[in-house]
């Protein structure tokens, strides 16, 4: 008995080498969500309902936060983490409903860049922050009142 073999489907896997980047974005995505579950919930309840809650919150209790490491580092992690999946959300969305290459490839490079540039900025302010800056002698009603004279 002969049997024949039935057509390739055209829709058949073909083996690619590389890595496969929309199998990682897919397990960032999921690994991120979680995590920033974690940094989220820890976020809010420290802020909220630690201590005065809302009420304390000020720019006395950011500086106050933002000058131990952990909180620098934790804040640090939140921002990165957020802002690397909702590029990669709407990466995602933009591959879906881009109706042209080129419109494509502009979104994704707007993306990209707008991400890169909330990163830098958003680093930047969490580890050069001061409270107490120096100020010349006539500025000195503007420093918060737990900054020592000058």
């Amino acid at each position: 008995m002969t049997t024949i073999a039935e057509p390739r489907s055209p829709y058949a896997r073909s083996s690619r080498s590389g890595t496969n980047w929309e199998k990682w974005g897919w397990v960032y995505m999921r690994a991120s969500g979680v995590i920033l579950v974690v940094l989220i919930f820890g976020h809010l309840f420290v802020n909220l309902m630690v201590g005065e809650g809302v009420k304390a919150i000020d720019f006395a209790f950011v500086a106050g936060k933002w000058a131990t490491p952990f909180w620098q580092w934790w804040d640090l992690a939140m921002l990165w983490l957020a802002l690397i999946h909702g590029a990669n959300g709407m990466r995602t969305i933009v591959n879906d409903y881009s109706s042209s290459v080129r419109l494509g490839k502009i979104l994704r490079g707007a993306i990209y860049a707008s991400a890169v540039i909330l990163i830098v900025l958003g680093t930047l302010v969490i580890f050069t922050f001061d409270p107490c800056p120096s100020v010349s002698p006539d500025q000195l009603d503007l420093l918060p009142s737990f900054c020592p004279p000058q």
